[in-house]
């Protein structure tokens, strides 16, 4: 943890001594989670935490941004000494048009796809992407994609990437969403081609429309689409086990209260960053929210979630969120 510091520390001077105006960021992220999962579809746990994180940079010609810094995961109940520090370090470049990242650099804020393809724990225990990120804007819609290295292959550690795409196209209320994943899990460098590989893709296709227009919401949507994945493990079975399913999802946000209803019904799916349930054929999930507070540097809310398995089980969770930001 010392290293953190001192890098951090050198960085520091480093930029304030070529920078005529340093910037920084800071952001408290407080989190709590209960899950009540009696049909042991998805881990029953309790995860209770926050996460701090603190950046400095500089900007130069208004278009390009260095940013350097911390970011902490301390779980209540735990000792301050259990986890180690992401170290975050990344140049940013945007104009009108497009936005380019390069390096290690939050994932909040930035990538936003379906539960199907990307848990919400990943922002609890992976709050950085640490490889590229970039996005393209027309006047019609936009694309971005990514890659995260998510382990480096030594003799011991496995070698495995994620990489993503997301984009939409409008016309008037009407849109047209694609998210697109893809998790490589390679072999350590000792294998030998004696492990297993293995590769899994999954997509999600969506047409919508916004229903704030034609029903007395302050914010809402529907949405009808396809969920799709494929998963093999080479050298054990060496084809690709396959899985559709229909889906869809309604939003509809009222004052301070919102609701948020989804369902997939087909087959069972196998994605690795996915949230587990939907592994399963028949899913639905209604969330209830109470947003708290939502202004420029604070946004709270409680949600309610209740899982439908199969048309016979239901579990529930309780989630809260704050996020608090401050920058200059």
């Amino acid at each position: 943890m010392h290293r953190f510091f001192l890098i951090l520390l050198m960085s520091v001077f480093s930029i304030s001594a070529f920078s005529q105006k340093l910037e920084y960021n800071a952001q408290l992220y407080v989190f709590g989670d209960n899950r009540e999962f009696q049909s042991q579809t998805s881990t029953s746990q309790t995860i209770f935490g926050e996460r701090a994180s603190f950046e400095i940079g500089t900007t130069l010609e208004k278009i390009h941004h260095i940013r350097i810094g911390l970011n902490y995961l301390y779980e209540f109940g735990s000792e301050m000494d259990d986890k180690t520090p992401k170290f975050t370090a990344y140049y940013h470049y945007e104009d009108t048009q497009k936005s380019v990242y390069v390096g290690a650099f939050p994932r909040m804020g930035l990538i936003d796809f379906p539960l199907a393809l990307l848990s919400d724990t990943l922002n609890y225990y992976r709050p950085n992407i640490e490889g590229l990120y970039g996005k393209y804007n027309w006047k019609w819609g936009h694309e971005c994609g990514f890659v995260d290295w998510t382990s480096r292959q030594t003799d011991t550690r496995r070698e495995t990437f994620m990489a993503g795409f997301s984009g939409e196209i409008r016309h008037k209320s009407f849109f047209f969403q694609n998210y697109m994943t893809l998790f490589h899990y390679a072999g350590t460098a000792l294998s030998n081609g004696t492990e297993d590989v293995n590769d899994n893709m999954a997509a999600v296709i969506y047409l919508g429309s916004d229903l704030d227009k034609i029903l007395p919401l302050k914010k809402g949507y529907l949405r009808l689409g396809v969920i799709e994945s494929s998963y093999r493990r080479r050298h054990e079975e060496n084809k690709y086990v396959n899985g559709m399913s229909f889906t869809g999802e309604f939003y509809g946000e009222v004052k301070c209260f919102a609701l948020k209803a989804t369902f997939s019904e087909g087959d069972g799916h196998i994605i690795t960053n996915g949230d587990p349930f939907y592994s399963i054929g028949n899913y639905i999930r209604t969330d209830i929210y109470w947003l708290i507070i939502h202004t420029k540097n604070i946004q709270a809310h409680i949600n309610e979630s209740f899982h439908f398995i199969n048309g016979n089980d239901m579990d529930s969770s309780t989630q809260l969120h704050l996020v608090y930001k401050f920058r200059n």
